[in-house]
């Protein structure tokens, strides 16, 4: 069972974005990292574990060292690598990372923008893998993957993954610390198409898996598992090993708008459109060596359209929520 805890005040609203809260624990310093985004900023806060110290600070989006209050920020993340903490903004001009705080902008990547443009150009998908590289998906559909030096501004794009014809809706990396995963990264577009990968110098595609009948909002990655999040409100977990899809869940009744996934104990959050919040556990049956869910908690929050769901820890311990609209973050805490 979870129960509502004081919600956390922000700014300005949570604008109508899937996976519209990103949060980074300080578990050192009992602190706990919020970032939701509203048009052209990013409302940070940071709070104690009681949620009862609060310290904001609203993020600008900035294109080339520029204020740019027309450029709309499509994703904010803190990207965890492994000798540093970066947070990273997608927007519709270009790409910008962020110390962990927000303070100092470290690099900025211009998304390129062709002569006579037919759609909307966007940045959109971030991820860190575990060996210094984050990547960030482009409305093109191609996803760019950067180099990122332990410390410094250096950051270089190494290499541009171009399988997808749609623009990439989100990616995920292996959360676990399972090291006999093979593939370590999934990307997934707006027809539905995932690939998976296996990160490092170069990075391989292991499998591409076909349309699912609609776009997949948002995807997660967990000890060899993939789930991922439809419009149609249906989460399907994938063997990353196989690209087989095991099983199928009908989990809402609308557009999944985020998932997550609890690295340390295998629990996924789905939050959608339905204003549903539910929890599950996924697990490998050691007997068939298939993977089964099985479901562990609802929540329902009236008539608030969810557009943002994380877990605040990696044991999925507690969680935290966001609304179109709505000027808080909503947190639960396990009893």
């Amino acid at each position: 069972m979870y129960k509502r805890e004081k919600s956390i005040q922000i700014k300005s609203s949570a604008s109508a974005l899937y996976n519209n809260l990103s949060i980074l624990p300080i578990t050192d310093k009992n602190l706990t990292y919020f970032a939701v985004i509203h048009g052209s900023v990013v409302n940070m806060v940071s709070a104690s574990t009681d949620g009862l110290n609060l310290s904001h600070r609203q993020l600008q989006s900035k294109e080339g060292g520029m204020v740019h209050g027309t450029s709309l920020i499509i994703q904010a993340s803190w990207c965890v690598l492994p000798s540093r903490i970066l947070l990273v903004l997608a927007s519709q001009k270009g790409i910008q990372m962020y110390e962990s705080d927000g303070s100092i902008m470290v690099y900025w990547h211009a998304v390129d923008t062709p002569e006579m443009p037919t759609e909307a150009v966007f940045a959109r998908g971030i991820a860190a893998t575990k060996n210094n590289y984050i990547c960030v998906g482009i409305s093109t559909g191609s996803i760019l993957v950067f180099n990122v030096p332990p410390k410094g501004t250096n950051i270089t794009v190494s290499e541009v993954l171009e399988q997808h014809r749609d623009p990439i809706t989100d990616i995920a990396c292996d959360c676990s610390e399972n090291k006999e995963c093979v593939a370590d990264l999934v990307t997934a577009d707006d027809s539905g198409v995932l690939c998976i990968w296996k990160s490092g110098k170069d990075f391989k595609l292991m499998h591409k898996i076909a349309a699912y009948g609609g776009p997949c909002s948002s995807v997660k990655m967990w000890s060899g598992t993939i789930a991922a999040g439809y419009g149609s409100g249906q989460i399907l977990i994938y063997d990353a090993a196989t690209g087989t899809v095991h099983v199928e869940v009908n989990g809402h009744a609308r557009w999944i708008c985020a998932l997550d996934m609890a690295s340390e104990s295998g629990k996924l959050l789905s939050g959608a459109e339905d204003s549903f919040l539910r929890i599950w556990r996924i697990y490998r049956n050691s007997e068939s060596n298939t993977i089964e869910v099985e479901h562990e908690h609802t929540e329902c929050i009236t008539d608030i359209q969810i557009c943002g769901a994380k877990f605040c820890d990696p044991e999925g311990n507690a969680f935290a929520v966001t609304g179109y609209d709505l000027s808080e973050i909503i947190r639960y805490v396990r009893v």
